[in-house]
């Protein structure tokens, strides 16, 4: 389906779905989130815990992330290649060819 992830054969909503989960559903929310996007500079895909990331209100498009060096990026949500629930993951999206 077009617009939607896939994590082991089965369709999983939108990123930013997921994420508003994350924030109104307090039970699935209390957990430690990790966020791996796909970083075109370096080429490989970086991971943020949740609480380095801004996602103002209403964005549907890109969020603000903070590396751990300090450095602030806005990442626009079809970069975003996994999610991790203490540990385990819970979303991800099929990495795309390398372009030619």
């Amino acid at each position: 389906m077009a617009g939607r992830a896939r994590t082991q054969g089965a369709d999983v909503i939108p990123i930013h779905e997921l994420l508003a989960r994350i924030k109104w559903d307090q039970a699935y929310g209390r957990a430690q989130f990790v966020i791996g996007y796909w970083d075109r500079v370096s080429g490989a895909e970086v991971s943020v815990p949740l609480e380095r990331i801004h996602i103002e209100s209403g964005a549907r498009f890109a969020f603000e992330a903070v590396e751990a060096d300090g450095t602030l990026h806005t990442v626009p949500f079809h970069r975003v290649r996994s999610v991790w629930r203490d540990g385990e993951l819970v979303w991800s999206r099929a990495a795309r060819p390398a372009p030619r």
